[in-house]
Formats: C-alpha cells, sequence, structure tokens
C-alpha cells in the first residue's frame, strides 16, 4: 500500500463524484452507489500494489467499465445524461496501459454503450430523445478521446525516460568529477611531497655518506678485542646504508619520469614481469595465471617502466595473499584503452585505506616505506593512463590499470 492519506487530486476526485451523485435527477440508491463505488475505486486505485502490476492494471480498469454501465443503465439507459461517464475506463487505459490495451478497452466502452439498443422498445421510439446522429457521435468520441489521451500519456512517458537519462547521465558525470577532483587533489599531494623528499633527501645525503665513511674507518681503527664497539661500527654501517637506500628510493619517487615510447608488445613486457617475480621471490610464493587477449595489438609505452609498474603490483599481489594461492593477469580491450587487471585473493584493503592507497609513505607493511604504488601511479600517469582498485574484505582485490591505445599528441 501507498500513502494512506488523501492527498489533493483525491479530494478532486471525491468532490467530482459527489457531483455526480447530487447532480442524479433519479437518486436512485443503485446508481448513486455505482458513483460511490467508482469514487473509492479511483482514490485506492494508485495506493494498491497489485493495481501498479502489467495485469493488476487491467482489473480495475474492468471494474470501472462495469460500473460506468451500470450508472448508464440505472439512468434512463440510452437516454441518460451519464454517458460521458464511459470516459473514465477509456481515459484510465490511455493513461495505464499501451496501445493495445487502450483499444480493447475503448471497444468494449463502445459495446457497452451500444448494448443499451438492445433494451429500446422500437414500438415506441417516440420517448427516447436521443437521435441516430446523436448516438453516433457519442461513440465517436469514446476512441476519440482514448486515442488523444493515449498519444498524450506517451509523450509523457517519453520525455520522463528523457529527464531519467539525464539524470542517470548526470550522475555519472557527477561520479566523473568527483573521480577527476581525487585525482588533481592526489596530484597536488604528489608534487608537494615530490618537491619537499627531493630537496630532504639532497640534503641528506651528504651527512649520510660522512656517516658511512667515519663508521668504516672506525671499525678499521678498532681493535680486535673490542667487540661490543665492532658490533656498534657494524650497526651505524647497515643502518646508514637502509638510510640512503631510502633516500634512493625517495628520490628516484621525487624525480620526472623519462619515456621513451616505442609500439611495444604489452604481454611480452608482461611476461617478463613475470619472469622477474618468479626468479626474485623465495618459496613458497603465489603462482602467477595469464589471462591474455590476443586481439590487443603493440602499445605506445615504455616497456622498462610498465614492466616495473606490473613486477610492483604482482608482487604487491602476492603478498596479500597466502602462501601457494594463484594471482591472476589479466589484459583486455575496453574501449579505445587496454586494461591490465592483477588479481588477488587476499583479505582485501580495508575500506577506510583504500582512499590512501596511493599517497605516498602511506603503507599498512611493518618494513614498508609507502612508495611502491605512488610510483605505480605516477608511471601510468606519465603514459597517459590510470589506474583503480576494487577491494572487498575477505576476498581479495582487483588493480586495474588502463593504458590508451594511441597517444595523445
Amino acid at each position: 500500500m501507498r500513502n494512506p492519506f488523501a492527498s489533493a487530486p483525491d479530494l478532486v476526485w471525491l468532490l467530482f463524484f459527489a457531483a455526480l451523485a447530487a447532480a442524479s435527477p433519479f437518486h436512485d440508491v443503485p446508481s448513486v452507489s455505482c458513483i460511490i463505488s467508482l469514487a473509492l475505486l479511483q482514490v485506492a486505485e494508485p495506493r494498491v500494489a497489485m493495481f501498479q502490476t502489467e495485469r493488476g492494471k487491467l482489473l480495475p480498469i474492468a471494474v470501472k467499465l462495469i460500473l460506468c454501465w451500470l450508472v448508464i443503465g440505472y439512468t434512463a439507459s440510452i437516454n441518460s445524461s451519464y454517458y460521458p461517464i464511459l470516459m473514465l475506463p477509456v481515459v484510465s487505459a490511455a493513461t495505464t496501459t499501451g496501445p493495445l490495451a487502450t483499444a480493447v478497452v475503448t471497444a468494449l466502452a463502445c459495446v457497452a454503450y451500444m448494448s443499451f439498443l438492445l433494451f429500446v422498445d422500437w414500438s415506441d421510439l417516440g420517448r427516447y430523445l436521443v437521435e441516430w446522429e446523436e448516438l453516433l457521435l457519442r461513440i465517436i468520441f469514446l476512441p476519440l478521446v482514448g486515442y488523444v489521451t493515449y498519444q498524450l500519456a506517451r509523450a509523457n512517458r517519453a520525455e520522463a525516460q528523457r529527464y531519467q537519462a539525464a539524470a542517470e547521465d548526470l550522475a555519472r558525470a557527477n561520479q566523473s568529477l568527483v573521480a577527476a577532483e581525487d585525482a588533481v587533489r592526489r596530484s597536488e599531494r604528489l608534487a608537494a611531497l615530490g618537491q619537499l623528499t627531493a630537496g630532504l633527501a639532497h640534503e641528506l645525503r651528504n651527512p649520510i655518506g660522512t656517516i658511512r665513511a667515519s663508521a668504516e674507518m672506525l671499525q678499521k681503527q678498532l681493535p680486535a678485542g673490542n667487540e661490543m664497539a665492532q658490533e656498534m661500527a657494524g650497526f651505524i654501517t647497515t643502518e646508514v646504508d637502509r638510510a640512503s637506500s631510502l633516500i634512493g628510493r625517495f628520490l628516484e619517487f621525487a624525480r620526472p619520469v623519462t619515456l621513451h615510447r616505442v609500439p611495444t608488445e604489452l604481454h611480452a613486457v608482461l611476461d617478463r614481469a613475470v619472469q622477474q617475480f618468479e626468479r626474485m621471490s623465495p618459496p613458497p610464493t603465489a603462482t602467477v595465471y595469464k589471462n591474455y587477449d590476443p586481439a590487443i595489438r603493440p602499445l605506445p609505452l615504455d616497456g622498462e617502466w610498465m614492466e616495473r609498474v606490473i613486477y610492483n603490483l604482482v608482487v604487491n599481489a602476492a603478498q596479500a595473499s597466502p602462501a601457494g594461492a594463484i594471482v591472476t593477469l589479466r589484459t583486455r580491450l575496453v574501449g579505445e584503452a587496454v586494461e591490465i587487471a592483477v588479481i588477488d585473493r587476499g583479505e582485501g584493503i580495508a575500506p577506510e585505506h583504500r582512499e590512501s592507497i596511493f599517497n605516498p609513505f602511506f603503507t599498512t607493511k611493518r618494513d614498508g616505506v609507502g612508495l611502491g604504488l605512488p610510483i605505480v601511479a605516477k608511471i601510468v600517469s606519465e603514459h597517459g593512463g590510470r589506474i583503480d582498485l576494487e577491494s572487498e574484505s575477505g576476498k581479495g582485490s582487483v588493480f586495474r590499470v588502463s593504458l590508451p591505445v594511441r597517444t595523445g599528441d
């Protein structure tokens, strides 16, 4: 059931049918009862869920047709001034059903009115006020009203569909705008953090080099029996090397990516990335399942940089998966782009982390730096593509890299 309370259109309908009942010259109980039943049915029709189905729509129309026929029959039959009431089921059919149902209901309304000719006393035609021309006009008006109403209803439905399509297009455009704004904000953060990283890394490199050289000299000058001092000097060298490696990654992130694009077989690049993963990853590790689209032709890209992108994504997928799991590497054509999907069956990425996964220095790994995915996103962006993430907790993640088939220049 819909809203049970009367609305303004309901009050109009009730007033209209009340006026019909009051204006009846007969004031007999059967005709007034039929008019009241029509009023209640008209108000209840939009509120009953069954009447909104394709078949259910025909039930109130059929009941209206019967009630209208009874009203005319109780009020002077063929002479009844209530003959226009047959337009009610015709209009209802035209506004709620298709052309076939409208034509059938209109034909039944015409037959219903002509059926009163069966009750005419042909020996006393003088007491019948309706002439044949008038009778014909009354019958013709029914299909005319049905046709005009159906055309208007169809135009309204088409307009409503256009508005719905426009609203859906606007919603999609809104989503694209939100995604573009997120990408712009991410790019701004990347640029600011990149500049900060570059400056800081350059400033730290010289003193770190001095610290390492000093630690090596100290280790050489220490007596052989001073094991603690030797161990501490070794710690200094190890941590300095770790810091130097970290600074190198910072500088790599901040440094502009210079691409050398040439037509490249994408699947050969992916195969090299998988081979590197299999060579570098100690067992037990994940198994990479390849699902390549043979229709993909050579793409304008930098094979070395793209190999690094896929390698990093496969490594991340393997690290997120249980030992011996399958990581799927899939390619396919999507419009004017090629999509590379890296799919794992791990625990997925928590919803609160998905917006930050491509931000620099964000990581959930204990020994991670948080620059792997930002560097991947940077390389993909330099190729004119984009990278998207789909993840469901407990079911795994999908990283999708979309690359244009043609360059923008």
